[in-house]
C-alpha cells in the first residue's frame, strides 16, 4: 500500500536522510550534490521544511520517495515540482505518481495556475512518466546547476 504524507516542521532528520538517499543514488538529477547536503546542520534542514511544502512517499510502510513545492513572487501563477526521487526498488509501484498527485493538488489549493518541473537530457524515464502525468515540454533549456555538462529542459502542466 503506499502513502504520501507531508513532512511535519520537526521532522527535518527524516527528510535530511532520504535527500541525502536520493543524492547518492541520483547524483546529476539535482541541483545539489551529496557532499554540499551532507554537511548541513539541523538549521538548513528546518529552513528548507519551512520554505516549502515536502511530501514522503511510503511503500508498505517504508519510506521510499519524495517531492517538494514551492512558488516564487516573479511568477505568481506557477508552482514548481522539484526534488522529486523515489527509491529504484520502488519504481513502478505508483508511489511517484502518488507524490506528484499530492504536489499537483497542493499547488492548485494554492492558487497555481501551471506546474512546472526541469528534467536532466538523458533522463529519458522521467520524461515519461511527467508526459502520462501532463506534462509537455516547453523547449526552454538550462544547464544542470550540479552537471553544468548537462542540459535540462522546463516541462510545464496546465492545472484544471
Amino acid at each position: 500500500m503506499i502513502k504520501v504524507r507531508r513532512v511535519a516542521p520537526g521532522e527535518w532528520a527524516v527528510l535530511r536522510d532520504v535527500r541525502l538517499r536520493a543524492l547518492l543514488d541520483a547524483p546529476s538529477a539535482f541541483a545539489s550534490t551529496h557532499a554540499r547536503e551532507v554537511a548541513f546542520g539541523e538549521d538548513e534542514w528546518r529552513a528548507r521544511i519551512a520554505g516549502g511544502p515536502w511530501w514522503l512517499a511510503y511503500v508498505d510502510g517504508v519510506l521510499v520517495g519524495m517531492v517538494a513545492g514551492y512558488g516564487t513572487d516573479d511568477e505568481p501563477g506557477v508552482r514548481h515540482l522539484v526534488s522529486m526521487w523515489v527509491a529504484a526498488e520502488a519504481r513502478g509501484t505508483g508511489a511517484a505518481t502518488a507524490l506528484a498527485g499530492e504536489m499537483c493538488r497542493w499547488a492548485a489549493a494554492d492558487g497555481a495556475r501551471t506546474v512546472s518541473l526541469w528534467v536532466a537530457d538523458g533522463n529519458d524515464r522521467a520524461r515519461r512518466f511527467y508526459e502520462r502525468l501532463g506534462f509537455t515540454g516547453t523547449d526552454e533549456r538550462q544547464p544542470l546547476p550540479s552537471d553544468p555538462g548537462t542540459g535540462e529542459e522546463r516541462m510545464e502542466r496546465v492545472l484544471r
